[in-house]
């Protein structure tokens, strides 16, 4: 397995496939970076010369990747709280941030259900 960004790269997938495993490469920025790099994005990743690479290594240096992007994700939501904007207090109660209802799903960011005294009515 090859490791770009500190990231292992699987070596049966093709190179396109293999380049969204790096946090903040999605396929369209994957097929632009092999493009750009001159890798053909069907090639497998074990298939891959030291040089095509190389390239490729360089090529996902240009963009904001992995450690930096989360770093910047954290401390943009770090602000909105600071700032006490709608976003940030959504973030505080740990309720949906993008206007999705809440009475009836969002277990996701509400967590299990919370049991209610007598709330069964016989």
């Amino acid at each position: 397995m090859a490791r770009i960004k500190g990231v292992d790269i699987p070596n049966d997938k093709h190179i396109v496939i293999s380049l969204t495993y790096i946090y903040g490469i999605g396929r369209n920025l994957a097929k632009s970076i092999c493009a750009n790099a001159g890798v053909e994005p069907t090639k497998k990743a074990g298939e891959l010369s030291q040089e095509e690479f190389i390239k490729l290594r360089d090529e996902i240096n240009k963009h904001l990747t992995e450690g930096d992007l989360r770093r910047e994700v954290t401390m943009n939501i770090k602000t909105k709280m600071e700032i006490n904007s709608y976003q940030g207090t959504r973030h505080k109660k740990g309720l949906p941030v993008r206007g999705q209802r809440t009475n009836r799903n969002a277990r996701t960011r509400k967590g299990k259900g919370k049991v209610v005294a007598n709330k069964k009515k016989v």
